[in-house]
């Protein structure tokens, strides 16, 4: 087994959401969970090479697998096309759903090429956002649900100030995720032409906060239908800027990978 540490979308040298990619480790679902638990990194990705030539990526947090998670994904393509011989674009697909992810090398860096997928149509009551974030919102833009393969929840805030104090009942968000098939929320707000800036709110432990969340990234620009710049994980300390350039075709999201010691 070979265990690669990497971090995705950081914006200073060492910074970023950490993932770890996995090769050769041709392990059940129960022990690459306990591998992911016992790690304690944000992600994990196993690479699972195929008879036919086909690579499957199985990504699972601390807490449970995922169908997806992109900053797991550019890590794990940071791996693929940066090895020896690789060539610039490569075609893989998840585990749990089996959608096709599209992996390029660009002069501006590494890409992920995904579309929109469909998303739990759920009853958004108003009093909904605010029991979530244990607080009061004022919203303003009616709250959405949108997916490029990890549903979430999209509640767009006034500004920073606003954005930056939540502290959410993470509980609940978890159980309301879990019974509505949602990978809980994301939180953003505009700061400008196409500038945007957000948090994830999918974990029971406040500590666990994500720095960068790429699907949340493709399903703000699929919801929006535009290219944007989100910036992420002010409060983490861990600054992060994800790229997604939008089309009728496809949503590539990029950023930034460094390999860590």
């Amino acid at each position: 087994m070979i265990v690669h540490l990497l971090k995705c979308f950081g914006t200073v040298p060492g910074g970023g959401n950490a993932a770890l990619v996995v090769e050769n480790g041709g392990s059940s679902e129960t022990a690459r969970q306990a591998f992911a638990r016992e790690r304690q990194v944000s992600a994990c990705v196993f690479i699972d090479r195929q008879a036919d030539g086909g690579i499957v990526l199985d990504y699972f947090y601390p807490h449970t697998r995922s169908p997806l998670c992109l900053h797991a994904t550019l890590a794990a393509a940071h791996v693929l096309l940066t090895a020896p011989g690789a060539t610039a674009t490569l075609t893989v697909s998840t585990a749990m759903r089996g959608q096709a992810l599209q992996l390029v090398r660009r002069a501006e860096g590494l890409f992920i090429g995904l579309t929109s997928q469909p998303a739990p149509a759920v009853m958004l009551e108003k009093y909904v956002p605010s029991e979530l974030m244990g607080q009061h919102m004022h919203l303003l833009s009616p709250p959405v649900i949108a997916s490029v393969g990890s549903p979430k929840l999209l509640l767009e805030v006034a500004d920073r100030t606003t954005l930056r104090a939540l502290r959410p009942n993470l509980e609940l968000i978890a159980d309301w995720s879990a019974l509505h098939q949602v990978s809980g929320c994301y939180v953003y707000c505009r700061t400008g032409e196409s500038e945007y800036e957000g948090r994830n709110f999918n974990h029971r432990d406040p500590a666990l906060e994500d720095s960068a969340t790429g699907v949340a990234a493709g399903a703000l620009a699929a919801h929006l239908q535009q290219s944007l710049r989100l910036h992420q994980g002010h409060v983490t300390q861990q600054p992060c800027l994800i790229e997604v350039q939008y089309s009728a075709d496809a949503i590539w999201v990029g950023g930034m990978v460094q390999r860590s010691t």
